[in-house]
């Protein structure tokens, strides 16, 4: 018997929270991908997730931004209020904003939306957000487009606050794909994977799809060892089970 991960689907259909100090994740809206015709296409939206400060009251007033921050600080701030990974395509618009509505959260409330990767799926509503701070790929602005250098590499993260990470986890989409990493919930640590896998048992189907597929598995196997839940862009989160398993899932 080898040593490996198995996985299983989380229950429940969006919103799927997992409460958590100091932050609770909320899958707000499932992505999905759909084979359309014989030529290719597909139909498809990617997964939109909500991290809150458990500490955040609905409909509470943002913090003011710092006038001159430095780097750290502006992280800092900007993870202080809702933190929103991803938002859909345009067409997910008022899906996504019924979705915030449902957790008090209203668009001038989110302090940081962070882009998992630059795809249309997945940053597609950008400009619902003009009041937040913007992590898009490796890309750091502060709202009106103050652009801060940071660092983020594989072995550097980005902390935003107490367990609560962003990750360079490349493959997909190339070298500037990134991922969120909440610790200290319910059920472990939930990393908002993005693209890196597509969904549970995406078996070698995500190669087809990869940028670069050697640095993309190697992300995946970060994520596996770290996270206790992973949020997939195309699909349900799923919990990762690490034990004894006869032959391993990935």
């Amino acid at each position: 018997m080898s040593s490996g991960v198995r996985t299983e689907p989380l229950p429940g259909d969006p919103p799927v929270s997992i409460p958590g100090g100091p932050y609770s994740v909320i899958v707000l809206l499932r992505g999905y991908s759909v084979p359309q015709g014989a030529g290719g296409a597909q139909r498809a939206d990617g997964s939109v997730t909500l991290v809150l400060p458990t500490a955040w009251k609905p409909w509470g007033a943002r913090g003011e931004d710092p006038a001159v921050p430095d780097t750290q600080a502006a992280l800092e701030q900007a993870g202080s209020g809702p933190v929103l990974v991803d938002t859909g395509g345009p067409w997910a618009r008022d899906a996504l904003l019924a979705a915030l509505a449902a957790h008090g959260v209203a668009p001038d409330s989110v302090t940081l939306v962070v882009g998992t990767h630059g795809h249309s799926d997945h940053v597609g509503s950008l400009g619902l957000f003009p009041r937040a701070a913007l992590l898009v790929s490796h890309d750091f602005c502060l709202p009106g487009g103050l652009y801060l250098a940071h660092g983020l590499s594989e072995t550097r993260p980005l902390r935003l606050g107490p367990g609560l990470e962003v990750w360079a986890t490349p493959g997909h989409a190339g070298r500037g794909d990134v991922s969120v990493a909440v610790a200290g919930t319910a059920l472990g640590t939930v990393v908002v994977a993005g693209d890196v896998f597509e969904r549970e048992h995406d078996g070698n189907t995500w190669w087809q799809l990869s940028e670069d597929p050697v640095a993309q598995e190697r992300s995946r196997q970060r994520v596996l060892a770290a996270a206790d839940v992973v949020v997939p862009g195309h699909g349900g989160p799923f919990r990762v089970l690490k034990e004894p398993v006869a032959d391993s899932v990935y």
